[in-house]
């Protein structure tokens, strides 16, 4: 089954029951168990959402069954961003370890979601695009998109950004170490919606 690192469209497979090829249920129920397979590989997860409407749970499941969430649960550190709670919640060996206030993009702009590996890390950046703004500890993960430390603190909470996820820089600095530690190729930064 082909999947889709950007747009994970394929949907092949059955989810608690549910044949997701029919089309989207109304709901899946937290903490059910799906199975499929795909060429090469069998796959178990659980929708772990204790809120599970066709929204989270739907981008979990189709990344599930397009295997490309086996992936990023393969990843050693997951960065998942929860865009309309603009929470990043970050998890080590499968280990949710932290849980930090973000701020991603304000009204005009856009946050991509998806599921991505880090592409450069900078201790230090300066936007070539906005105001040589400071971007410390910046982590790009799709083209000039990246998480980092802002100073404008009191805007975490908050859509502020150009498009960018914002951390406090204490933070920003934490999951910088924490890529560099175990490598990009076993990060993965998962935002939602």
């Amino acid at each position: 089954m082909p999947g889709s690192s950007a747009g994970f469209r394929s949907t092949e497979g059955r989810a608690s029951g549910v044949d997701v090829r029919a089309g989207a249920p109304e709901s899946i129920p937290a903490g059910a168990i799906l199975t499929g397979s795909s060429p090469g590989r069998t796959w178990t997860g659980q929708i772990w959402a204790s809120r599970a409407r066709w929204g989270l749970p739907a981008v979990l499941v189709l990344l599930l069954l397009s295997g490309f969430l086996s992936r990023a649960e393969a990843a050693t550190v997951v960065a998942r961003v929860d865009l309309s709670s603009q929470r990043m919640t970050v998890s080590v060996n499968g280990v949710p370890r932290y849980s930090w206030l973000v701020s991603t993009a304000r009204r005009g702009y856009v946050t991509p979601t998806g599921v991505y590996r880090p592409q450069r890390l900078y201790r230090m950046y300066y936007s070539r695009k906005y105001y040589n703004s400071p971007m410390p500890y910046s982590i790009f993960y799709s083209g000039g998109y990246a998480i980092h430390g802002s100073y404008a603190v009191s805007q975490l909470g908050g859509p502020a950004s150009h498009g960018c996820i914002r951390l406090h820089p204490s933070n920003a600095a934490t999951l910088y170490s924490l890529v560099q530690s175990y490598g990009r190729g076993n990060t993965a930064i998962v935002i939602t919606r």
